[in-house]
This record gives C-alpha cells, sequence and structure tokens, in this order.
C-alpha cells in the first residue's frame, strides 16, 4: 500500500499523514509550497507539488499510489468561485486522476449537513452544495469508496470521547476532534466493513466506546446519496 494524499497540510491532512506514518504506511503528499510542506509533515513523506486544478499533476503524481485520502476544502475568503474550484472541481480531478490510475480505495472527508442546502453554511459561496457534488462524482465513479463526513472539527488531540457514527443524513449536530477523523479515514483502508459507504461521526461522552470496526459495521453500505 502507498498512499497519496491531498490537503495534506491543512489540520486534518496532518493528523492523516501521521496516522499513516505511524503505521509504516508509504506517504505522498500532494503540496503546493515544498518548504512549508517539510515544516508541518513528518520526515520521510514525500512530497510532490501540484494543483487540484490541473489533472495532469495529479495523473503524474497518483502514479505509483494504490490508495487516495483527501481532505481538501476551500479557504474562507472573498472569492465565490472557491468552494466550487476546490470542493467540486478539485475532488472531480482528483476522482478522475484515481480512477486512470487504477486506485484501490478512495477516502474522502466531506461535511456533515451536506445534503442541506438552506444550512448556514451555503452562505459561504455554497460550500456544503459543491461538497454534496463531489460526494456524488466519487460514488458514481465506479471507485471503492468511502466518504467520512465529521461534525464540527476540534483541534483538541487528548479529547477521547467514545465516536458515534451513523448512516447519511441522520446527524445533524455536535463536534468531533480532527485526530479521530484522521483515525477513522486511515483505518477504513484496512476494513471491508468500510467499503462504498457515507458515514457521519460525532464524539459524545456518554456514548458507548466501539470498535472503528463495529463502527463502520453496523452502517449500511448505499447508493448514490
Amino acid at each position: 500500500m502507498k498512499a497519496f494524499v491531498a490537503g495534506a497540510t491543512g489540520e486534518t491532512g496532518r493528523r492523516i499523514v501521521r496516522q499513516l506514518v505511524d503505521r509504516g504506511i508509504p506517504v505522498k503528499a500532494l503540496v503546493r509550497d515544498i518548504t512549508v510542506a517539510r515544516s508541518k509533515l513528518p520526515e520521510g513523506v514525500e512530497l510532490v507539488t501540484g494543483e487540484l486544478s490541473n489533472p495532469t499533476d495529479l495523473g503524474v503524481a497518483m502514479a505509483d499510489c494504490t490508495v487516495v485520502l483527501s481532505a481538501t476544502g476551500a479557504r474562507p475568503s472573498f472569492d465565490p468561485s472557491g468552494p466550487y474550484q476546490v470542493d467540486y472541481q478539485g475532488t472531480k480531478h482528483l476522482v478522475d486522476a484515481a480512477r486512470s490510475a487504477g486506485i484501490d480505495h478512495f477516502v474522502m472527508v466531506s461535511s456533515l449537513c451536506v445534503s442541506k442546502f438552506l444550512h448556514p453554511l451555503n452562505l459561504f459561496w455554497l460550500v456544503l452544495y459543491w461538497k454534496k457534488l463531489g460526494e456524488q462524482y466519487l460514488q458514481a465513479s465506479g471507485l471503492t469508496y468511502t466518504i467520512v463526513r465529521p461534525g464540527g472539527l476540534k483541534n483538541d488531540d487528548q479529547d477521547n470521547r467514545p465516536l458515534i457514527m451513523a448512516p447519511a443524513d441522520t446527524l445533524f449536530e455536535g463536534n468531533v476532534p480532527r485526530l479521530r477523523v484522521a483515525q477513522v479515514c486511515v483505518d477504513a483502508l484496512f476494513l471491508t466493513a468500510a467499503h462504498n459507504k457515507v458515514v457521519e461521526i460525532v464524539a459524545q461522552s456518554q456514548a458507548v466506546p466501539k470498535s472503528i470496526e463495529e463502527l463502520f459495521s453496523s452502517v449500511a453500505s448505499m447508493g448514490l446519496s
């Protein structure tokens, strides 16, 4: 296994890379700036420059990888095309490159509430709407996928509250540490129970602790959502 990680220098992406490295999985990280990436990512990670807007970059970079993990997301800005370019077009380009490269498994970090068009987050240039269309493109691609929709993301890596995992469009509030999201994404690579599923995750102190495999097994596979 060799993992290609998009969004590798973001808060969630960095944690995904660390989880992969800690498990001895070779990682190739797609980055914009090599110098900045070296200051954020563990030693030994292969760095390759490229843009989500350039399918040629992605195809060449992904050629020797077997799995893809995408933690991309548009940054807040005054550019109304940002979410469209990153969360939809960028995802499309990643999926197309993965399909051409014969990738075994594509894991995508999305967001809770992507199906709620009137959600306040869509005031940010329809960010949830474009994430949802990106999900649908991945689901229709023929690739083996896992789509993880976390609640509000927290940077507290010491937060050990148990996870709740539910099918698409059943959780509408709650938060979760980014580290737990990263663990779920990497665990999904090893679990057939995670194949072709859209799962929503939050952490709750009153939840009954379960293994990641138990959580994935409790959610049924589904078609295009």
